[in-house]
């Protein structure tokens, strides 16, 4: 069985050293115990600033396991983690998608490997047991991220990111998805093979600072949000059925008060109602103007990458 270990890289000079050491290590072990027969360890450089792409050529001289990818600009992760798995179409039984920063822990290959080989499962995906390296924040608003999404209707996977093994038909499947607005955690699911979980403790950074800031975790849950679901658009619809329900109560209160004599004059109804229904109306014409982006961006097929070179 031949294995591609898929890493996408992004300004990550200070761990690749170490994170190459730990999955040569590794592969060494499970060739020597028959689990694998060969196994490419395949860097993509997402358009890094740093040193990045020299210490992959430098790496790569010097192991037999070292392969890189370098695309010509920064295309985010999941498209970076496309690009290095398309590569992998045809050159492997299967592929496990990791990062480099060491988070994840690589001993759990070895069990998706086995998943692969004696149980015949097609995608296995790496699940946290627990968030304690995440700070309380971060750990929340995971957490409802995901509860979000299940609600929502999308079908991932609870508690897992991009850590998983794909079997070459599983990737090739994947392949088949045409749209650029790339959430890889809703995509898998949907290939519908055989499937399975493994579940490990994730560790603290080996080093360096994270490349998910709070900024692009909130895009990245937007986008995910908005690829799977148009839930969010029937939400503005029963929004707009309730603001529409209150209005016309309130117009028949304002009939009776007003034959009455019951009338009282005042501002605040007034200016609350103006306030409220036009942040209603700029929030509802935004989500909608996040589909027609979308839409937008789908229309255009630009490519998702350009590779600039390939070691």
């Amino acid at each position: 069985m031949k294995l591609n270990i898929v890493i996408p890289c992004y300004n990550e000079e200070e761990v690749l050293k170490e994170t190459t050491s730990q999955l040569t290590a590794l592969v060494d072990s499970m060739i020597e115990e028959d689990l694998l027969t060969e196994c490419d360890i395949l860097y993509v450089d997402d358009g890094s600033k740093d040193n990045t792409w020299h210490i992959i050529e430098k790496m790569q001289l010097v192991s037999k396991y070292v392969h890189g990818l370098k695309l010509a600009h920064n295309v985010g992760h999941q498209n970076a983690l496309w690009a290095g798995l398309s590569y992998s179409v045809g050159k492997c039984d299967a592929a496990v998608s990791i990062d480099a920063d060491l988070q994840d822990d690589v001993k759990v290959i070895v069990d998706m490997v086995n998943k692969f080989k004696n149980e015949q499962c097609e995608i296995v995906y790496g699940v946290r047991k627990e968030r304690k390296t995440d700070t309380f924040f971060k750990r929340q608003t995971a957490l409802a991220f995901y509860r979000l999404m299940l609600a929502l209707g999308v079908d991932v996977v609870y508690n897992h990111a991009d850590f998983r093994l794909m079997s070459s038909r599983a990737i090739e499947a994947l392949m088949q998805y045409p749209e650029r607005n790339l959430f890889l955690r809703g995509m898998v699911p949907l290939i519908g093979f055989k499937t399975d979980n493994v579940y490990y403790d994730r560790a603290e950074r080996f080093t360096g600072e994270s490349k998910y800031p709070l900024g692009k975790m909130f895009n990245f849950a937007i986008d995910g949000i908005t690829s799977f679901s148009v839930q969010p658009l029937r939400i503005i619809i029963t929004i707009g059925i309730i603001c529409v329900g209150i209005s016309i109560a309130e117009m028949i209160y304002i009939l009776i008060a007003y034959f009455s004599g019951n009338t009282v004059r005042g501002w605040s109804s007034l200016l609350f109602s103006v306030w409220f229904l036009g942040g209603l109306l700029l929030f509802s014409v935004g989500v909608v103007g996040e589909y027609i982006g979308k839409i937008y961006k789908e229309v255009k097929h630009r490519p998702r990458y350009i590779i600039e070179k390939q070691i």
